[in-house]
């Protein structure tokens, strides 16, 4: 248990930021999903899901949810998936 004033503080701090990188990891996940499953049906919607995606991992990656690497590996991973995928105009 914590003792001092600024260790109480610190305790709030993690927590809160646990929360947060939590929420970001969660959507980051599900527009994974909605990505994959977009990727074979309408070419417009698939490219604004993906444009999402690619925007939540940067964005992830520069606040330091996840790391660089990562982000680059996932998008990198998406763009196969959309390359292989035959989209529907």
């Amino acid at each position: 248990m914590a003792n001092t004033k600024s260790a109480k503080k610190n305790v709030r701090k993690t927590a809160r930021r646990t929360a947060h990188n939590q929420a970001v990891i969660t959507r980051l996940k599900s527009l994974a999903k909605q990505a994959r499953a977009a990727a074979s049906g309408d070419a417009a919607a698939a490219r604004d899901i993906a444009r999402a995606y690619v925007s939540a991992m940067d964005k992830a990656a520069k606040t330091g949810v996840i790391h660089a690497n990562k982000a680059s590996h996932a998008k990198s991973a998406m763009a196969k998936v959309f390359a292989a995928a035959p989209a529907k105009k």
